[in-house]
């Protein structure tokens, strides 16, 4: 039989659909040992559904709102009101009203009612929807109630709502609302609290907000309300606010506005033993959900009763580990990689099964326990050199290593195990081009025994040998010979850097100086991708096909076209050597460019209306003809100076050093994305196998598993459908999510800042990585395939990977959120001598796309013109 009521006592966490998210956890609440909930009851999402099926013509409503988009504010209005105004209208069934008025007769006729919104998109643990629809206080009577249960009902189309669930991605069809019907507390102190402090995300921090009278006062910003922040029974903060007025229950119904006497405006709205005694309340309640939550209560009659309970959707979560008791202090992979995004599983285990060291997960993302290392005098400096590449990283970490007694006390060991994905051995080695030659030969012959022998393996020996081949990619990854040489090239910039700064007060020298260096693959790759332009150049009718394609099998349709044969080689013969990349390149389950050559076609038509035949082969000329120009320069001011002839052999034998191996720094990554990527061809065939047995729905469901469980389901030719469903919900939910570099087990994001003077007020700051001023109209592009650049434009952006390397060579400047000074951007921009300025904190957000901007990639600011 259809429920068109529950109470809360009938109510579950199974029943979501049937009574959405706010009324599951109210009931759970009233299940909480010592947690005083006022009674209530619940009119379904069937009672909503029945009222839907009496008016027809709502399904075209609907059908029509989901055609609208979600910048078109004035259909999205007219179509909201249009919608609430039919459900207004509908009369409430027999059937439906019933319930209501027994539940209502059950409870007290007379009693006043707050009417709530519960719907099933709502206080989920992905997205709060906090106040989206509706909600109604102090309703008396019957007839009152069933009138606000339809006006609730409406609320779910309300402008705002329908907004933030098409921004949500959540269908306008398919969401449905239920109702809760309450008793009213009239409360003489009411607020808010977190049991995670809102701001920073420390899960030890209780975080109270209080104002006299009803809870609307604060919720509504009306009032500013006193703050405390409770630390494991400590007020540790506190700060009263002057409430200038209270929303308060009237007589005749609803609620009205109340001034505050001025003496009391002051005045505490609890005591602290009352605060105190709230923050142990809501520490059981988080403990009975398992997870942070966002809680509404009420003081009254000397005692507290809650209203509701929501999780926090906004908090990063904390990497999960065993717990040992001690601190710990996590540095995001992904800010070292240039890739934010959240990953999939499989793409997660991978980097697992490939690091130096454990690496822990949280929100789709890879962090790195530094905890130890900080805590060891001689593993710590070794870390702090992150500040030199990425000082928000180093100050966050400085700002740690100052608190007393967080840290554990360990010995001096100068032994100890220092992170080599951050700090590499630093041993001499000879300035010889044919170091980085061997090392590269090496590689390519490992890579093509790899290819030869992958191909003979399926079923569990595929998985078992590709563990195996692991090993060697570690090997590969890891060889001390090629960590000095990275760091050579590093070390030379950070020298040359330092010293001409002082002998002649050239800023970021080395910034020109690394212009076209040799054996960059990376930038290497983006003028390639001009050469292919220039083929495609010459043949229109291939122009005018590749404006209207739509789908990856374009590249096999050219044969057919005037040119087509000739373009089709060009475009084969790249992706042949850079095919192995693409946006996201560091998880595996994210597609190449061999893959998804579509991706590719924008950037291609782009270079071939702005550039001239032969761009490639002049733009590198003219970089290699600036590097030396900068180099017979800098000499010949050097020859000058007291002690000249010395610092000028010396810095020569730097630049020789830096040219010789600050190419090879892209190299190791390239090597790792080609090899990844023929593991990820072996296992799509075997995952195609999977789906032909049967086992799996389709092929990309191996991106929902780890290594390890891929591993068990073709040893067992058996699925957890349900596992895969959940992961990649769990997927979606992180995706929204903007990881932090430095957090530690409390759940703290530490965010650390520019120690800079001498920045123009309203500049945004970040890290200087490539020389010059430049100033343009800013692109805030977040989808490599949506830009739309023309030359001098300046890229804007949460990260590039390797990946944007092609759209380089349309800009004339680069700004971006993510990076240190030896990321990928960085040193392609420098490569290609574009002023840069990376580690722009909310860059995306403060800048607007198309706004005129200047980047000072010497200073390591951004101003906006106005």
């Amino acid at each position: 039989m259809v429920a068109y009521v529950l109470s809360l006592e009938e109510i579950d966490e199974t029943q979501i659909a049937l009574v959405g998210g706010k009324a599951v956890h109210l009931a759970g609440l009233s299940r909480v040992e010592g947690i005083r909930v006022p009674p209530a009851f619940c009119v379904t999402t069937a009672a909503y559904r029945r009222i839907v099926a009496t008016a027809p013509g709502l399904g075209h409503q609907l059908d029509r709102l989901t055609h609208v988009e979600s910048d078109d504010r004035e259909a999205v209005r007219t179509l909201s009101e249009e919608i609430r105004r039919t459900l207004e209208a509908l009369p409430i069934p027999d059937d439906v009203e019933g319930p209501i008025r027994r539940e209502l007769s059950r409870l007290g006729e007379r009693q006043p009612y707050a009417v709530r919104s519960s719907a099933t998109a709502e206080d989920l643990p992905t997205a709060s929807f906090a106040g989206q629809q509706d909600t109604y206080l102090n309703v008396v009577g019957p007839e009152t109630v069933l009138r606000h249960v339809s006006r609730c009902w409406a609320s779910l189309f309300t402008e705002r709502a329908v907004i933030y669930r098409m921004r949500n991605g959540i269908d306008q069809r398919k969401v449905q609302m239920a109702v809760v019907v309450q008793q009213m507390v009239f409360a003489d102190a009411s607020g808010i609290l977190f049991t995670a402090d809102p701001v920073s995300g420390n899960r030890t921090i209780v975080s109270v907000e209080a104002s006299f009278g009803l809870g609307e006062a604060l919720v509504s910003g009306l009032v500013t309300p006193d703050v405390y922040k409770v630390r494991r029974d400590v007020i540790v903060e506190k700060t009263i606010g002057t409430k200038r007025l209270a929303i308060t229950a009237s007589s005749e119904g609803g609620t009205r506005r109340d001034a505050i006497e001025s003496t009391r405006q002051g005045q505490p709205a609890l005591t602290d033993n009352a605060v105190l005694r709230l923050a142990q309340l809501a520490r059981r309640i988080e403990a009975h959900f398992g997870s942070p939550q966002d809680i509404e209560w009420c003081f009254a009659g000397g005692d507290f009763q809650f209203v509701q309970s929501r999780p926090i959707t906004t908090l990063f979560p904390v990497p999960a580990r065993d717990d040992d008791g001690e601190n710990h202090v996590y540095i995001s992979v992904g800010h070292q990689q240039m890739m934010t995004d959240a990953m999939k599983p499989l793409g997660i285990s991978m980097w697992q099964l490939i690091a130096a060291r454990p690496m822990y997960t949280a929100g789709g993302r890879l962090f790195v326990d530094v905890a130890r290392d900080l805590a060891s005098p001689a593993r710590r400096a070794g870390l702090l050199m992150l500040a030199k590449s990425d000082p928000l990283i180093g100050d966050a970490l400085e700002a740690i290593v100052a608190r007393e007694g967080f840290l554990p006390s360990l010995p001096n060991d100068s032994n100890a195990d220092v992170p080599v994905r951050f700090v590499a051995e630093t041993a001499p080695i000879e300035t010889d081009p044919a170091v980085v030659a061997e090392l590269m030969a090496g590689s390519e012959d490992s890579l093509a025994a790899l290819e030869r022998d992958i191909q003979t393996k399926s079923g569990a020996a595929l998985l078992d040998f590709i563990l195996t081949d692991i090993a060697e990619l570690k090997r590969i990854l890891f060889l001390p010979r090629s960590h000095q040489a990275i760091m050579a090239g590093m070390q030379a910039t950070w020298w040359l850097n330092e010293q001409l700064a002082a002998w002649l007060g050239e800023k970021n020298a080395a910034d020109t100086l690394a212009q076209s260096a040799p054996n960059n693959v990376t930038s290497e790759m983006g003028l390639a991708l001009l050469d292919v332009a220039d083929v495609i150049r010459q043949h229109p009718e291939v122009v005018a096909f590749l404006r209207r394609v739509h789908d990856d099998n374009f590249v096999k349709e050219l044969t057919r076209l005037r040119g087509g044969r000739e373009t089709r080689d060009a475009l084969e013969g790249w992706l042949e050597k850079y095919g192995v990349r693409g946006v996201g390149e560091i998880d595996i389950t994210r597609p190449r460019w061999a893959e998804r050559p579509l991706a590719l076609v924008p950037i291609l038509l782009g270079h071939v209306e702005h550039f001239e035949p032969g761009a490639g082969k002049r733009r590198f000329e003219e970089g290699l003809t600036e590097a030396r120009k900068k180099e017979e320069e800098l000499l010949e001011r050097l020859r000058v100076l007291p002690n000249g002839e010395e610092k000028a052999r010396e810095v020569k034998r730097m630049i020789d050093r830096l040219r010789t191996f600050i190419g090879y720094r892209e190299y190791p990554k390239y090597g790792m994305v080609s090899r990844t990527f023929l593991y990820k061809r072996a296992l799509m065939k075997e995952a195609e196998r999977l789906v032909q047995d049967g086992v799996l729905r389709e092929r990309e469901d191996i991106f929902y598993l780890t290594f390890a469980e891929l591993q068990e389901v073709v040893r067992t030719h058996r699925a957890d459908d349900a596992l895969i469903r959940r992961r990649r919900d769990e997927f979606r939910s992180y995706q929204s999510l903007r990881p932090p570099r430095v957090l530690t087990s409390d759940g703290e994001v530490v965010a650390g800042s520019y120690r800079r003077e001498g920045v123009p007020a309203g500049a945004l700051v970040g890290l200087a990585v490539s020389a010059g001023v430049v100033e343009g109209r800013a692109r805030v592009i977040a989808d490599i395939a949506e830009a739309d650049l023309e030359p001098g434009d300046i890229l804007v952006t949460a990260f590039t990977d390797p990946s944007w390397t092609p759209l380089f060579v349309s800009i004339k400047g680069l700004v971006t959120e993510a990076g240190g000074l030896m990321t990928h951007g960085a040193v392609i921009a420098r490569e290609y001598g574009l002023p840069a300025v990376v580690g722009v904190e909310h860059a995306t957000r403060l800048i607007e796309d198309g706004q005129r901007i200047r980047v000072h990639g010497t200073e390591g600011y951004v101003e906006i013109v106005r």
